[in-house]
């Protein structure tokens, strides 16, 4: 994006507790915050309302249209002046398109790049709006192509084992969301949460997740130490981040502590960390190490559809439904013998496109 393609935004017409129905952008079209990120408290407006904001061409068109239809609504009611000088949009307008993304890969390794960024500084001044900016942009790039999205993260941590950590919870991200679609009696509300636990589930352990990934040998018992303990410091690093978020930070510290069984038999935050483990297990076994290459499709299946007592997990059989058992990215022997990348999820879990 060109600066000739920028439009200034009016500050002051972002809403606290509203969806921001646009992305906003900088001087430079940086991303500053993505559409449908709720800005939650005043802090993170007055850091947002302070700065120069702009909209691309297509947002900014949309936004005028948006704000002439407003106007003339209160000309036509008998509006005092002074109000409709104050006239701003209700929440997204109904005429508003998705974000055009002209190159999804380079989309993706962007995102990748501002996500390890984030969660190996951890920045408390702005980390929460930055968090929210990219999990509603991961959201965009998955509900534009999902079958890319998973070829794209699992083929990553398949064949490199550097920069682990990051790559890992974009794709339990990714795989958290898909999955919570299949479970019909979560409230939708639940999602957003759900998303952010699994990107910031080992924020932190994240360079010794980078570590272990290179590490031909056990973990030492000052690593094994930060292993056990990673979900109950990583929800007390986010509340120092400004996150207040009580499915979020219940589902991180729980997520290593859960249990096999019904999930309606689970309190809320314990459901969304039995589907982050399971979608953790899934991802790993789909990962390369240095120790180890990656495992096949069915292997990843397997250890994430049996539980700890080898019964079928109900989480787990979310994400196969989801993924199916060969999900793309992941690698699959032919009939001949050879072995090919799985394209696309089939038509059923068994039957993917090579």
């Amino acid at each position: 994006m060109t600066v000739a393609t920028l439009h200034p935004f009016p500050p002051e017409a972002v809403q606290l507790g509203v969806a921001l129905p646009f992305a906003l952008r900088d001087a430079n079209g940086a991303l500053i915050a993505a559409r449908g990120v709720v800005i939650r408290t005043e802090e993170q407006l007055q850091s947002l309302t302070e700065r120069e904001l702009y909209l691309d061409e297509q947002d900014s068109e949309t936004f005028a249209r948006a704000l002439n239809g407003k106007v003339d609504s209160m000309v036509r009611q008998g509006a005092l002046l002074g109000k409709i000088a104050q006239a701003r949009p209700d929440g997204t307008p109904a005429t508003g398109a998705a974000r055009r993304i002209d190159n999804p890969l380079n989309a993706w390794d962007s995102l990748r790049t501002r996500a390890s960024v984030l969660l190996h500084e951890a920045p408390a001044e702005d980390f929460a709006p930055r968090l929210a900016a990219l999990q509603t942009e991961l959201l965009e790039l998955l509900d534009r192509d999902t079958d890319l999205a998973l070829l794209v993260l699992i083929q990553g941590t398949t064949a490199e084992s550097r920069n682990y950590s990051v790559g890992h919870a974009l794709l339990v991200a990714v795989v958290c969301e898909l999955a919570a679609r299949h479970l019909v009696a979560w409230p939708a509300a639940w999602r957003e949460p759900l998303r952010c636990a699994a990107l910031t589930m080992n924020i932190a352990m994240t360079s010794l997740q980078d570590t272990l990934a290179l590490q031909e040998t056990p973990p030492t018992p000052q690593q094994r130490a930060l292993i056990d303990s990673h979900g109950a410091l990583g929800a007390t690093r986010l509340r120092a981040c400004g996150i207040t978020d009580a499915l979020w930070l219940d589902a991180v510290a729980q997520h290593h502590a859960t249990r096999p069984g019904k999930l309606a038999e689970l309190g809320e935050a314990q459901q969304l960390a039995r589907l982050v483990q399971r979608a953790d297990i899934f991802a790993a076994r789909l990962s390369r190490r240095r120790t180890r290459n990656a495992l096949s499709g069915m292997a990843a299946a397997k250890a994430t559809y049996l539980d700890e007592n080898q019964q079928a997990d109900e989480a787990g059989m979310a994400i196969i439904k989801a993924t199916g058992i060969y999900p793309p990215g992941s690698y699959v022997r032919l009939a001949s013998g050879e072995t090919a990348v799985v394209l696309r999820r089939g038509r059923l879990a068994n039957e993917p496109t090579v």
